[in-house]
């Protein structure tokens, strides 16, 4: 019904995953005002004490939203890949309590929070699909604090490549026999809580037992049941929305 290359597509694909959508919804949708903008790799995207007035789409590209310490360390909470709205809680959280930067070259669309909200209120299986989208990322915060928290290393970055894996696979970015693998190994400490050294041995190891062949740039599972066991991952948190 509509062009894949109109900006909010990416948008609309992920919240038909979420929820029914009538015709009108997804005209809605497509009709809300926005602006379309690229940003290069490590740049700042929401700054923490920002007061956004614009959500931000990401529709090419991967993006981390994160914490810094009174020490400067970095805690990355969560990546993101196209179709997630980088921001959706400012329209009721008036400032940033955190920040988002991108993690690679990325092309983003900023939609007025205005018009976001009075599409939420005159469309309810949308603002369902917001609502609901948000509560999902509750449930992976929760889910990344066990990780950190009560995971051994390797089981930590096995886990955080399972739901990489599990997320890109449902956007539609690659399987699991082939994905794109954008972080570097001092991202993935970042969101681990371990250094790049031990991310790099912990990664080497699940190379040796033959679950996993990277390449630059790319990641192969080899043995997709033997990863998701050595990552105790099960998708359930996930809610078969993400």
């Amino acid at each position: 019904m509509h062009s894949i290359t109109h900006p909010l597509q990416p948008l609309l694909s992920k919240v038909r995953r979420i929820a029914r959508l009538s015709e009108a919804d997804e005209r809605a949708l497509l009709a809300v005002p926005h602006r379309v903008g690229r940003i290069d790799a490590n740049r700042y995207i929401i700054r923490e004490g920002d007061v956004p007035r614009e959500c931000c789409l990401l529709v090419e590209g991967y993006a981390a939203r994160s914490k810094l310490a009174t020490d400067g360390g970095r805690q990355i909470v969560s990546f993101h890949i196209a179709g997630d709205i980088l921001d959706l809680q400012h329209l009721f959280l008036e400032r940033a309590d955190h920040s988002v930067q991108s993690m690679t070259d990325a092309k983003l669309v900023w939609l007025p929070m205005v018009a976001l909200r009075d599409l939420a209120s005159e469309h309810p299986a949308i603002g369902t699909a917001f609502w609901r989208d948000a509560l999902v990322d509750a449930s992976i915060f929760r889910e990344w604090v066990l990780n950190v928290g009560r995971r051994d290393a390797k089981t930590r970055v096995a886990h955080m490549l399972c739901e990489f894996i599990v997320r890109s696979e449902a956007a539609g970015l690659g399987t699991v026999e082939s994905m794109r693998l954008p972080f570097t190994q001092e991202q993935i400490g970042d969101a681990t809580g371990l250094t790049a050294v031990h991310v790099n041995r912990m990664l080497r190891e699940l190379t040796d037992e033959g679950l996993i062949e990277r390449t630059p740039g790319v990641l192969r599972v080899l043995d997709w049941p033997g990863f998701k066991r050595a990552a105790t991952f099960n998708a359930a948190y996930l809610h078969a929305a993400a």
